[in-house]
């Protein structure tokens, strides 16, 4: 299992395929739930809540909700699909997953090594886009040599993403917040692409470069 934190994200995981086992929240939050609920309410304290989780900020609603296994995802020719290796930065993860719902990209396929999805944090920075996230754990070199789609890579030096014809689907690969894209996946990116550096910073957040890249592929 795992929890969820605050009004909004609780509110999404409800309206989510999710399962449901044990909602905690004060009693102004659970006076505004409409229909029966099949889990466990418990009516707490904003003080109660405060103690539970892990941010001191919640006043609101607490959940504890059922993992889904780690299936398997089939990308087809027409949509994109991130795929990120070892992002390890639990609040880079939940952006991405947000971002990348913001911008209609709902499959991410990641590497073992990468932030547990369900890390608190995870969640937490989602603000409820894990509710519409399919996310595939797997060794990405077995998952790149199978693919027959085309495979865009984010490196400092590549094709200006400005000008890239991302065409109508594919696979976006994201790589370490300090190292880039591990060395073993080079031979599986097809386009190298690179956001074009104006000023001397020395890279950009892994959250922020993707946000970047997937506006550009709906431009």
């Amino acid at each position: 299992c795992f929890l969820v934190e605050g009004a909004k994200s609780v509110l999404e995981l409800l309206d989510s395929d999710f399962e449901l086992v044990t909602l905690l929240g004060t009693s102004d939050f659970l006076s505004t739930l409409n229909g029966p609920m099949k889990s466990e309410l418990i009516e707490v304290s904003v003080k109660e809540l405060e103690g539970l989780g892990d941010f001191q900020t919640n006043d609101t609603a607490l959940a504890i909700a059922r993992q889904k296994p780690n299936m398997p995802i089939q990308v087809l020719p027409d949509e994109f699909a991130l795929v990120l290796d070892d992002i390890r930065d639990p609040g880079n993860l939940g952006t991405i997953i947000r971002t990348a719902d913001w911008f209609g990209i709902q499959k991410i396929v990641v590497s073992t090594e990468t932030a547990d999805f369900y890390n608190s944090k995870v969640i937490t920075a989602s603000m409820g886009s894990f509710t519409r996230t399919e996310i595939f754990y797997t060794h990405l070199e077995e998952f790149l040599s199978a693919t027959t789609l085309k495979v865009f890579g984010a490196y400092l030096s590549g094709s200006n993403v400005h000008k890239t014809d991302f065409g109508t689907g594919g696979l976006i690969v994201m790589g370490n917040e300090s190292k880039g894209i591990s060395p073993s996946l080079e031979k599986y990116i097809t386009d190298k692409i690179t956001i074009p550096r104006c000023g001397k910073a020395e890279s950009l957040n892994a959250a922020i470069a993707t946000a970047i890249i997937c506006d550009n592929i709906r431009r």
